[in-house]
């Protein structure tokens, strides 16, 4: 899959960036700009390139006949959005069941504008006591992959200043759908 990976994304003109450091075999892969569906296709090609099993929380619904055996076989763990659920202790725990795992989430919550990016990314990696790896797609450069880490210490305002000056230059598909603050609700507003 490794080389298939990278002939596709060759193909289309796109580079991977970075790769997973040394020693992390458990983390919290947090993916921005999510303004469309292809940012799933490239980040997955670019997850194969890199040689990275990763697993990404995805609506239950989606686990029906014919996509459901493919989202499983790609790392796809089903997440009941309908049910009043403690994803954060959920996820947590799949970090105590294992010796590897690397969990993608989109912390934009939806392709769509959103005003401010949900925080469940930071609580599980705090609680589950792994780093958070800033994953990144940029349309502008077609470039995408891996940047710095981050080992959460509670401080969230901190870490969450540096999460937002690394994404800050990235560029979305759909650019008038994305919201670059994570920290403060209407910051960046709609245009």
């Amino acid at each position: 899959m490794r080389i298939l990976g990278k002939l596709i994304l060759r193909l289309l003109g796109w580079k991977v960036i970075g790769e997973m450091p040394d020693g992390i075999r458990k983390c919290i892969m947090i993916e921005a700009p999510h303004t469309s569906n292809i940012d799933f296709i490239l980040g997955r090609l670019a997850f194969y390139q890199l040689g990275i099993n990763a697993r990404f929380l995805i609506k239950k619904e989606l686990f029906k006949f014919p996509l459901g055996g493919l989202l499983k076989a790609m790392g796809g763990i089903p997440v009941d959005r309908g049910k009043k659920n403690n994803m954060v202790d959920y996820v947590a725990d799949l970090f105590s069941k294992t010796d590897e795992l690397v969990v993608i989430i989109t912390p934009e919550g939806t392709r769509k504008y959103n005003a401010h990016w949900k925080k469940g990314f930071y609580h599980i990696a705090l609680k589950a006591n792994v780093p958070i790896l800033l994953g990144f797609i940029d349309y502008k450069k077609k470039e995408g992959g891996i940047g710095p880490k981050i080992y959460p210490t509670g401080d969230y305002e901190k870490e969450f200043a540096l999460i937002e000056d690394f994404y800050k230059d990235k560029t979305a598909c759909h650019p008038e759908n994305y919201n670059l603050s994570p920290m403060y609700k209407d910051k960046h507003k709609k245009i």
